[in-house]
């Protein structure tokens, strides 16, 4: 089924439950999210590269954080879900902003559960090479969309990921990324303490025979 939606195209990928803190300052913008305010509406943010891309997020407006004397505001939204992009206008007839037709794409939660220990093993991994653990407890993560956007994947690779109905294809596709990942991680952290070493005096154990 297809349903209608006013567009803020953005360079970035938002996955399902992810919140977005945006600073609303155009006028095509301002005028959207107002509307979304006031009608209890959502809004589509389609993906934009070199173009609109046919996937994007669609979002809510959860809270105004500020309003500012000329009209610009601080938002937090919220996707809801991903769609499809059926149709793109410029500009909305009567409205300043872009929008369209889509059409909602499945999230199908059939990821096994070995997939899911897998990947948290490999994500512990890596914050423990890169020393991030006070950034990220493995340990608390409920889904991979909490992972994403800490893996160092590219804006290529996350559009790939928004598109995929299936959480076993995104688990297998996060794990074999982690997977080729972490022996490159692991180098060049050695790469890192070498460099740190050199020109340092260092104590080293004599042999002994």
């Amino acid at each position: 089924m297809e349903e209608f939606l006013p567009f803020f195209p953005l360079k970035l990928v938002v996955f399902p439950d992810e919140k977005l803190n945006l600073h609303v300052f155009e006028p095509r913008y301002k005028q959207l999210i107002n509307e979304c305010i006031a009608e209890g509406k959502s809004f589509g943010i389609p993906v934009f590269d070199t173009g609109i891309m046919e996937f994007g997020s669609e979002m809510i407006v959860e809270k105004v954080v500020k309003n500012y004397a000329n009209g610009e505001m601080d938002i937090v939204t919220r996707c809801t879900r991903v769609f499809e992009l059926v149709t793109f206008q410029e500009m909305v007839a009567g409205k300043l902003y872009a929008g369209g037709k889509v059409t909602f794409i499945e999230n199908n939660k059939d990821g096994e559960i070995e997939q899911w220990s897998r990947l948290k093993e490999l994500a512990a991994q890596l914050v423990e090479i890169l020393r991030m653990d006070h950034k990220l407890n493995v340990a608390d993560l409920t889904e991979e969309y909490e992972l994403v956007h800490k893996l160092g994947l590219s804006l290529e690779q996350e559009y790939d990921m928004l598109q995929m109905e299936n959480q076993s294809q995104r688990y297998e596709f996060l794990i074999r990324h982690m997977e080729l990942a972490i022996p490159f991680v692991k180098e060049m952290e050695r790469a890192k303490e070498r460099i740190q070493l050199n020109g340092h005096f260092q104590h080293i154990d004599p042999l002994k025979f």
